[in-house]
């Protein structure tokens, strides 16, 4: 069966459920599509109690969390979800329009595409050293699913970017300790977490330190894992010590790829996709990219960002489906039309509407 709409969203992360949102407000119905199995994309994947702290109105929201207020938040809005379906072939047809297959079978026609797909096809990258992979889901692990699974356990995280720094921080308050090492002594996290960070390691060293090293090696007792070597960095050949652990934890980043939107025809600038700044509309006409896919100078790669692209992605759909018509910004507090997409009832003492051309 084919399915014909007018706009596909690839990928159900926090950007491409906003997309639904924004475009919703405009009443143009979308299918998401995405290759995992439930929508919130790296949010909910990788990171479901992450704790993000910069959501306007929200002073902190837990990863899953703001998928699951993203996703009541659409939902006057019908759209149809296709998950655990990745789209493999992207086809422009003639008249200007795309013609989408999935690697089980799916097809879709389309007017238009929003690429939503975060970072592509993403995996963690993985601690290498001898004997890893047999701990990777037990001791060893690339992701909190449940903070509880620590509690009152030593904690060793690896890393030094904002996720590290996150866990490590939110995990101090129900593991028995916790230690972070990274390979030199700057982190790339905000510097407010790394403030944080050195404040309660001086004021609660038993519970929270870190630590400058390099990883040399696992420590086990029989099949178990329970420490690690840590070396000086840049020294293979120096002393290490052991350092007892009940959990140990990688965040060494995402290792992004593509995959097969590579394929499609699109420009493609260092494995991101360059689009304009006023509609957020790619090399090729129609298809549109918001997240953290897409690059433009200036970009920052932030959620709020990405929902801010999206509003924009949705007027330049909207005018892409009708190059002919007038549009009109209306104000979801006062416009009785919004009124009516969103659901939501009330008396409306006059309609606020900007016009534009």
């Amino acid at each position: 069966m084919t399915i014909k709409t007018d706009v596909v969203i690839v990928g159900a992360g926090p950007c491409g459920l906003f997309q639904v949102f924004e475009l919703g407000l405009l009443d143009i119905k979308a299918h998401v599509v995405d290759s995992l199995p439930e929508i919130g994309g790296q949010c909910a994947f990788l990171y479901p109690e992450k704790p993000i702290y910069d959501i306007p109105a929200l002073p902190v929201v837990g990863a899953q969390e703001l998928v699951d207020r993203l996703a009541k938040q659409i939902e006057p809005f019908g759209a149809e979800f296709h998950l655990g379906h990745e789209v493999t072939e992207l086809e422009r047809r003639e008249d200007g329009t795309f013609r989408l297959r999935t690697a089980k079978g799916l097809e879709l026609d389309t007017r238009t595409v929003v690429i939503a797909g975060g970072l592509g096809s993403f995996q963690p990258r993985p601690l290498r050293v001898p004997g890893a992979k047999k701990h990777e889901g037990g001791a060893l692990d690339y992701k909190v699913t449940d903070k509880e699974r620590y509690r009152g356990k030593r904690v060793v995280i690896l890393g030094g970017g904002d996720s590290a720094l996150d866990w490590a921080l939110e995990l101090h308050a129900v593991g028995a300790a916790v230690t972070l090492v990274h390979r030199r002594e700057e982190f790339r996290a905000q510097p407010a977490s790394v403030a944080r960070l050195q404040a309660l390691a001086e004021s609660d060293p038993e519970r929270m330190a870190w630590r400058v090293g390099r990883i040399a090696g696992l420590v086990e007792d029989g099949e178990a894992l329970v420490g690690i070597k840590v070396g000086a960095f840049g020294d293979d050949d120096g002393p290490v010590d052991e350092l007892p652990l009940d959990a140990l934890l990688v965040f060494y980043g995402l290792s992004p790829n593509l995959g097969p939107i590579a394929e499609w025809g699109l420009e493609i600038e260092r494995r991101q996709i360059p689009v304009d700044t006023e509609k957020f509309q790619t090399s090729i006409p129609g298809i549109f990219a918001v997240g953290d896919i897409n690059t433009y100078p200036g970009k920052k790669k932030l959620i709020l960002s990405g929902f801010h692209e999206a509003a924009l992605a949705a007027f330049g759909i909207q005018k892409h489906l009708d190059p002919n018509a007038r549009q009109f910004l209306q104000y979801t507090t006062t416009s009785p039309v919004m009124h009516e997409r969103l659901k939501v009832s009330g008396t409306v003492e006059g309609a606020a509407e900007g016009a534009g051309d």
